[in-house]
């Protein structure tokens, strides 16, 4: 009999500025069960700021996690009380963001250098909701890479805080030197480091991330460990998210989606958004990676990114964006 996919069998990684409410409902149209991450929030953000306007999603986007950045458990715990009272499926602690306005706040990836720590707010928050409570993390901190820091790592966030789901970006974080983007790039992938944690602790859930662009290498990881997350890949290339639900994700029932029926539904949304006072431009940047490759797609993303159409009615917008498509399609066609 075969068993369930994991819930964190493919998963769309937090991203700062760009994971917002409405990139996730624009890859819930494109995925129906990939689960989805909120950007990072800081717990200040939630407990002195506008708790609303961050937690604030709609139902279309389960399953969707919220990323939580900060490192006094009592202050994480109040926040997974919050998590648990929006409705979120799952509150992720973040251990891998390396940059300097982070480091000055005392989290992000500094904190695993902490391992007792984290499994501290890691047990303070599980002890707060009932919600999978996870960390993301990277395999080490600056330059020294030794596989013995992140298994040591785990092994006490697991037995001390009783964390049972590790995303781990395979690369180490850089802490002087590098900016984020770099981070991203610099320190070299270590993908079997990912590959022996799950052999190490074959009872946890190991969820693998960092330099993945494509399908079949999801393919491949997959053999080896119970989850892959994508970032800026499905961000920038979402339609490979296309084949997730039925290849990955075990709808076999799944119906194809289209790119024209994902453009129509961000239609009706942001029609929805207008309605209620929102610019419906916020929501259109998120997709315009929706038909890359295709012939005309540079035109059809200049026509959504044209400012002197913000304030034209969105399906009047998908009319032009579409006839400038076919135009550049057909160009194509009689040069070719």
């Amino acid at each position: 009999m075969n068993r369930p996919p994991s819930p964190w069998r493919l998963c769309v990684a937090p991203m700062l500025d760009w994971t917002d409410r409405h990139c996730r409902v624009f890859h819930r149209h494109i995925t129906r069960h990939a689960r989805l991450y909120t950007e990072m929030v800081t717990t200040g953000a939630l407990l002195h700021g506008d708790a609303p306007r961050h937690l604030d999603f709609s139902e279309a986007e389960h399953p969707v996690a919220l990323q939580l950045g900060g490192s006094e458990p009592a202050d994480l715990a109040v926040c997974a009380k919050l998590a648990a009272q929006w409705g979120y499926d799952e509150v992720n602690l973040n251990c891998g963001c390396p940059s300097e306005r982070v480091q000055r706040g005392a989290f992000g990836a500094c904190l695993m250098a902490e391992p007792a720590l984290v499994a501290d707010c890691v047990k303070a928050m599980r002890d707060a909701t009932p919600l999978p409570v996870t960390v993301k993390h990277r395999i080490g901190i600056d330059r020294e890479e030794r596989y013995d820091f992140v298994r040591d790592f785990v092994g006490t966030v697991a037995d001390r805080g009783g964390c049972e789901v590790f995303v781990v970006h395979a690369r180490n974080a850089w802490l002087k030197g590098l900016s984020p983007k770099e981070n991203r790039a610099v320190p070299p992938l270590r993908h079997e480091f990912v590959y022996r944690l799950k052999r190490d602790f074959p009872a946890l859930t190991i969820v693998l991330n960092g330099g993945v662009t494509g399908n079949d290498q999801i393919a491949e990881h997959l053999r080896h460990v119970d989850g892959v997350m994508l970032g800026r890949e499905a961000y920038h290339h979402p339609w490979l998210m296309a084949q997730w639900d039925r290849r990955f994700l075990g709808d076999d029932d799944a119906a194809a989606p289209t790119r024209e029926g994902v453009e129509a539904a961000m239609v009706e949304y942001m029609t929805a958004l207008v309605a209620r006072g929102i610019g419906w431009p916020h929501a259109a940047r998120h997709m315009l990676g929706l038909v890359h490759g295709l012939p005309g797609a540079r035109r059809w993303r200049q026509v959504w990114s044209d400012h002197r159409l913000r304030d034209a009615v969105p399906a009047r917008v998908m009319q032009q964006a579409r006839q400038a498509m076919a135009v550049r399609s057909a160009e194509t066609e009689v040069i070719g």
